[in-house]
């Protein structure tokens, strides 16, 4: 009775042929370890019905503990066309933990061992992320084929996990809450005291403290954990929150002796090809292996051990990624064997587990991270907006998913002479037509504006000569006008505010900062118009009109774009304003579409409070009916924020429950993503580029060229670099992707069911310019979700390169047939223009090489950018990445320009490494004949105004609204420790594009260290609240000025060393 139960779903065809050894392998392990089995079959592709029938008992309660679905097929539609959210619900009402196991069809057992991709891409796309989007988790390959005969075998150690996983996770449905045991992994990065507890917008130790506390409340054994504060928790990781340590050490958890190690751990021997016999150097003490954490009672929080490069840099010159080190592999074995845990809870976007080397899709037994997670159950708490990574966490490393909420974005606002500026042309606004006083308040603003540096961006007069009382009344307008746009850019920047704690619902003020960022965006498929776009229609204006004149610097139209923004913000405020309980957040969202009060007060004709709202704000004649769309939207999206499940996920899957599936991405893009707290899947991969996101792309791609014409006396670039990422494809369905094929000339044709499988060329006549020659660098994580539209990248670019037409009209087929020739190969293989790391390995390993300050020069990050990313993917040899180093770096040579996409305000260029890890500008210098530098350029999709802007004025403009900005590093700091973290990064960031573009300016430098370093008040904050990070950040100044990408004075520099020296001496705690 008491024997735990699994049902498991099988295919009638193999049934009726008796080809089902491999059924019966898995079924009679499962039942030798005590289980029971039910298993259920269909006539036709919807198994939801027999599950109904067979997985209940006579009173309608469940009597399957796991379910594995052994076709590899969606619940509910097989192969052709799913119904995902009928497959959910029935999943949901039985509610019971839901693998889909993989048998495999296109290859034979032997062509996937020795693939490094792994499971053939059309299997991923149907049987890997279509039953993810019905909230399916482990895509273990279970059988395979027999070369001679065709029939299944079962691949035994892969029946072997897949028994053990789904029997740990019925334990998790019946073991008693006290007795459970569960360890939660946090994560360390890079590997340094001030960085313990890192991931991506989450204040990790309060939400730790708010994971405790409803453990403790569900009746799990929390031990002595402290609840009060998480200062306390910190303490007993980190010994001492201030992290003003005397021991450099953590809190050590565990010593595995090293006879230990090697009997838990079966493949330890494998890991001495990297790194020698155990214990190694990291996460050992010269004799054991160190687990760091503390236990307290049935909880263990851990801190995961680093990839590793810090104890040795060179490693980072590898084309292919090393082994884990045995300290990491100890942590595993520690976590699973020792302290017994029944399941792990991952802590935060995002930890290394995921990116350890091993096949893409379909782990095999020797792939690490299978190794590593071996039987343990996974829960990883993922940030909302990162599907992309959080898709290879549940594949790599079988990890159900949890999503969290990105703090959400306000407008960056200004501070010290941007303020004085915006307030010096308010005046000028009202005195233009005096002859006295106008033209004074311009010089004024001609000066301000180059003590701000704007003359870096706007074209100014020079301020010697320059008088703007003999200047006419035109030119001065053009003069505010210009300098205006460029403060109302960085004033409207969106940039996230302090940290996520998990299952705290959102501020009023939070809300209304999200609601505002949905509100912009036109969204025909769903027939709503955006709101400024009817507020500018109440006067007679179209608001892409407005925008063209607002980036032109056109005085008005920058002013009228102003007060539309603000209409628009009051009209959302008034909206959220109704919902807000008196400690000002939302709770529940009032309905204000059918209440009786609002019909009786529409019929007496009263107006409802947002049109209310902009009719205040001077646009009397907006009209209610049109409005009304965009409001009811707004409205469903205000449910969807503050209904938040975080708490209420994490628990479900250590409770054994069925999490329900969503998608992730941008919640500004994509209101479904909320609320978080669900099971996060990327898109069916062979949708996009989707219609709406080729006819963006095909804007976007305008006017880059119409920027690069200008710049260029007319002449068109020949070749531009581009990088492309998994998450920016998931969020715009496509759009980077859709800007490859047009650069190039090609078009991407779908099928009637919607799929993309095929392209064919735009004729030169349609098309109306030469066709632009593309390298394209894909992320690592960009191959993994998207390796068909590799593929159909690849095969465009070829078509072009084929096509027979004139070579000043087709660049592609120009530099093929120059590249053929020099390197003596076919036009084919010569026009491979698509690359990437090598299969299992992520990164050009810059970001880490400047993480942790171990670089020579800039000629080894270069190194290392055309060794990791020169593996080349040809359509023609499908199944593997080929190293083409000397390909890849003759592409580069014949780049003019380099070209990257911001797709979203929570991530920008200085957040992350990412973006200056894949940066080829300074590679492309020193490739070319010419040695000239090309041109970098970056789109900014990030609002309904897109626009394109040089790398060094989005670098300006990430400083000024981050770095720089009061606002952002004040809501930092009000975090504490994590705060001084995320401050020092964005710095060490900043530096990184000095290291791989050049396109810092001085200024960015001088002005971080007046405000970090010149101010004592504020150096003595940022030294008490973590010092290791704050003896970062003076390095940081150190290294910049060391290698020559920071001009100062004297005293700045002996300043700096002298904090060096005292800081040093508060940490060693003399």
């Amino acid at each position: 009775k008491d024997a735990p139960t699994v049902g498991i779903i099988l295919q009638k065809s193999h049934i009726n042929t008796k080809d089902d050894t491999h059924y019966v392998s898995l079924i009679s392990e499962l039942e030798g370890r005590g289980a029971r089995v039910v298993p259920i079959y269909s006539g036709g592709l919807d198994f939801s019905g027999p599950l109904e029938e067979y997985f209940y008992d006579a009173n309608g309660k469940a009597i399957v503990d796991t379910i594995i679905n052994l076709t590899g097929f969606a619940l509910v539609g097989g192969p052709a066309s799913q119904d995902h959210k009928k497959a959910a619900q029935v999943l949901k009402k039985l509610n019971k933990p839901y693998m889909c196991a993989v048998p495999l069809v296109f290859q034979s057992f032997e062509e996937w061992q020795a693939s490094e991709l792994g499971l053939h891409p059309i299997q991923v796309a149907l049987q890997v992320s279509l039953p993810e989007i019905d909230g399916a988790i482990e895509p273990i390959i279970y059988a395979g084929r027999e070369g001679a005969t065709g029939r299944s075998v079962p691949l035994a150690d892969r029946v072997n996990l897949l028994a053990d996983r789904a029997l740990k996770w019925s334990n998790l449905g019946n073991k008693p809450k006290q007795d459970k045991k569960i360890a939660i992994t946090i994560f360390s990065f890079p590997p340094d005291k001030g960085n313990v507890g890192t991931a991506a917008y989450l204040d990790v130790f309060d939400s730790i403290k708010a994971v405790l506390n409803e453990l403790k409340e569900q009746g799990y054994d929390i031990g002595d954990a402290p609840l009060d504060s998480k200062e306390n928790i910190m303490a007993q990781i980190l010994d001492d929150p201030e992290a003003k340590i005397s021991s450099p050490d953590l809190n050590v958890a565990y010593r595995m002796s090293t006879d230990e190690y090697y009997e838990l751990t079966p493949y330890a021997e494998d890991l001495e090809e990297n790194w020698g016999p155990a214990p190694g150097n990291l996460n050992s003490d010269g004799q054991n292996l160190l687990v760091y954490g503390k236990e307290f009672g049935n909880v263990f929080i851990g801190v995961q051990p680093s990839f590793g490069y810090e104890g040795d840099p060179m490693r980072l010159l590898f084309a292919k990624s090393a082994s884990p080190h045995h300290g990491f592999a100890a942590y595993y074995t520690y976590l699973e064997k020792i302290f017994e845990a029944d399941a792990v809870l991952h802590f935060g976007t995002h930890g290394s587990l995921e990116f350890m080397p091993g096949k893409q899709v379909g782990m095999s037994g020797t792939c690490y991270p299978d190794r590593l997670i071996n039987s343990l159950p996974s829960a990883y708490l993922y940030a909302a907006n990162n599907p992309s990574e959080a898709t290879i966490a549940k594949r790599r490393s079988y990890s159900a998913t949890v999503s969290y909420l990105t703090p959400p974005a306000e407008n960056a606002g200004l501070y010290k002479g941007l303020k004085e500026l915006k307030e010096l042309i308010s005046s000028y606004q009202g005195l233009r037509g005096n002859e006295g006083r106008g033209p004074a308040i311009v010089n004024s603003i001609v000066s301000t504006s180059y003590t701000c540096n704007l003359d870096k961006d706007v074209d100014l007069p020079d301020l010697e000569t320059y008088d703007a009382a003999k200047d006419t009344a035109e030119n001065r307008d053009s003069i505010v006008g210009q300098i205006y746009s460029q403060i109302m850019q960085i004033e409207s920047r969106l940039l996230p505010c302090g940290l996520h704690t998990v299952g705290v619902p959102p501020t009023a003020e939070e809300a209304i900062a999200t609601l505002v960022n949905i509100a912009q965006l036109d969204r025909p498929e769903d027939k709503i118009e955006g709101l400024p776009r009817v507020i500018a229609a109440s006067i007679g204006r179209d608001i892409n009109e407005i925008y063209r004149g607002n980036n032109n610097g056109v005085l008005e139209d920058v002013e009228l774009n102003t007060k539309i923004t603000d209409a628009a913000r009051a009209a959302v405020r008034a909206l959220v304003q109704q919902s807000t309980d008196s400690s000002g957040r939302v709770k529940e969202v009032k309905n204000m579409f059918d209440e009786v009060g609002g019909m009786i007060g529409a019929m007496m004709g009263a107006k409802k409070p947002w049109t209310k709202a902009i009719m205040d704000a001077g646009f009397s004649a907006v009209n209610e009916e049109r409005l009304a769309p965009v409001f009811t939207y707004l409205e469903f999206c205000l449910k969807q924020i503050v209904a938040d499940n975080e708490l209420g996920g994490i628990m479900e899957l250590l409770n054994g429950e069925f999490l329900m599936p969503a998608p992730g991405g941008d919640p500004i893009r994509n209101p479904d993503v909320l609320p978080t707290g669900r099971n996060m899947h990327a898109l069916d991969p062979s949708s996009i580029p989707t219609q709406a996101a080729v006819e963006v792309s095909e804007g976007v791609v305008r006017k880059l060229l119409e920027k690069l014409k200008d710049e260029n006396d007319g002449a068109f670039p020949e070749s531009i670099a581009f990088t492309l990422w998994g998450t920016d494809n998931i969020k715009t369905y496509g759009e980077s992707l859709a800007q490859v094929l047009a650069l190039v000339g090609v078009r991407p044709v779908s099928d009637s069911l919607g799929r993309v499988n095929k392209v064919e060329l735009i004729p030169l006549e349609e098309l109306g310019r030469p066709r632009i020659d593309v390298v394209v660098s894909c992320s690592g994580v960009f191959r993994d979700l998207f390796i068909n539209q590799m593929n159909l990248m690849d095969r465009g670019i070829k078509m072009a390169a084929e096509a027979e037409e004139p070579l000043d009209q087709n660049f592609v087929r120009k530099h093929a047939m120059e590249q053929a020739e020099e390197l003596n190969v076919s036009l084919r293989e010569a026009a491979c223009r698509v690359f990437s790391n090598s299969a299992g390995s992520y990164s050009a390993n810059v970001g880490l090489a400047i993480e942790n300050g171990g670089w020579e020069d800039e000629g080894q990050l270069q190194e290392q950018f055309l060794t990791r990313k020169g593996f080349a993917f040809n359509a023609d040899k499908p199944g593997m990445m080929e190293q083409q180093a000397d390909l890849f770096k003759s592409a580069l040579k014949t780049v003019d320009v380099t070209f990257q996409n911001l797709d979203s305000s929570e991530i920008s260029i200085t957040d992350v490494s990412h973006y200056y890890d894949s940066d080829p500008t300074k590679v492309v210098e020193s490739l070319r004949d010419d040695k000239k530098k090309p041109m970098s350029l970056m789109a900014d999709t990030t609002t309904a105004n897109a626009q394109v802007r040089t790398l060094s004025e989005t670098v300006r403009l990430d400083a000024r609204t981050k770095l720089l900005n009061p606002k952002f590093y004040e809501g930092m700091l009000s975090t504490g420790y994590e705060g001084v973290r995320e401050i020092q990064k964005r710095l060490r960031n900043t530096m990184g594009w000095s290291a791989t573009a050049g396109e810092v300016d001085n200024f960015v430098f001088e002005d971080a260290n007046d405000t970090f370093i010149n101010d004592p008040e504020m150096q003595q904050r940022l030294l008490d609240q973590n010092p290791n990070a704050f003896r970062d950040m003076v390095t940081t100044f150190l290294e910049a000025n060391g290698r020559g990408y920071w001009d100062t004075s004297e005293e700045n520099i002996e300043r700096l060393q002298e904090l060096y020296a005292e800081v040093e001496d508060r940490i060693e705690g003399v």
